[in-house]
């Protein structure tokens, strides 16, 4: 543990820049190998604007590395008939080793449908029901990009999970359901007896008190304060918020649902935002692809 005021900063920042040097490496084998180097595919429909930086730092990624990538834009008001059509050539491309379709979706486009949609060796976010059902049974899978990035953290900054109490707080199928089943499996990181914690949740600040790594995808601004944490915990913040802050350039500043100044002296390890959970989900996303285009879920 760490001494008070002085709370491990874990870094994914840092962490996500070493995951990319690893595969760029790797992707320099597989050139000399003359093997086949990872294809990417990206959906994008219409034009909002956190979809398309969300994408073309998907893309940037992929280039970096040495990915070959492939970007799909398509129009805002396009029918779901068409969308699926374009799904389907890119599931049978050969060519493209993992796709990924930006959410949200227009109103008119079934998120459920075009999920479904995608061939689950080639879903490298891990949201379709096949990916999630190996999830939950802890077979090989893609483990989609947030919580992966999470379980790569507590590996790499060696946090002690076996036996510990971890309360997760929300519920989202992209973040807290997904958490609180691989916290609990049988595996490393994992062995955690769980606590999956809601809006409907009764006394919530006692049930985060009683957690060894507290888990916090609320979506609420500096939501979780320092008399809901018990000193020494871990605390993995997963939310982001822009605030307007008129000393900043930008003219906003970047939060997350913990409030980091109260939280962070009494923790033992806790991630910043920026620069903590969020820069792990491409990282994580390339992994996938890596994954897909060696056949190692779906040999």
């Amino acid at each position: 543990m760490e001494n008070e005021n002085q709370p491990l900063i874990i870094d994914g920042k840092k962490t996500s820049a070493t995951i990319k040097e690893e595969l760029a490496k790797e992707v320099v084998k597989i050139k000399e190998a003359g093997g086949k180097v990872p294809h990417l595919a990206a959906v994008l429909v219409g034009d909002d604007g956190a979809s398309q930086t969300y994408v073309g730092a998907k893309v940037k990624a992929c280039e970096q590395i040495g990915f070959t990538s492939t970007l799909v834009k398509l129009e805002a008001d396009i029918s779901e008939e068409d969308l699926l059509a374009e799904v389907d050539k890119i599931n049978e491309n050969p060519d493209i080793d993992g796709m990924i379709v930006q959410l949200p979706l227009p109103k008119q486009i079934s998120v459920e449908k075009v999920t479904a949609r995608i061939r689950p060796e080639k879903d490298v976010d891990g949201f379709t029901p096949a990916n999630v059902g190996r999830m939950a049974l802890n077979w090989p899978t893609y483990v989609s990009a947030t919580p992966n990035g999470i379980l790569e953290l507590i590996k790499r900054y060696e946090i002690e999970t076996s036996g510990k109490h971890c309360v997760v707080i929300g519920r989202s199928h992209i973040v807290g359901s997904p958490m609180s089943i691989l916290m609990g499996r049988n595996d490393t990181p994992g062995n955690c007896t769980v606590t999956l914690t809601h809006s409907r949740t009764k006394n919530l600040p006692e049930i985060c008190r009683s957690a060894d790594i507290l888990i916090v995808a609320i979506g609420k601004p500096e939501f979780v304060t320092k008399d809901m944490v018990k000193p020494g915990a871990v605390i993995i913040d997963v939310g982001i918020h822009r605030v307007p802050d008129e000393t900043k350039k930008s003219g906003f500043r970047l939060i997350g649902d913990v409030k980091f100044d109260e939280v962070a002296p009494i923790s033992s390890a806790i991630t910043p935002v920026p620069g903590g959970v969020g820069p792990m989900t491409i990282a994580s996303l390339l992994y996938n692809t890596l994954m897909a285009a060696q056949g190692r879920v779906y040999p």
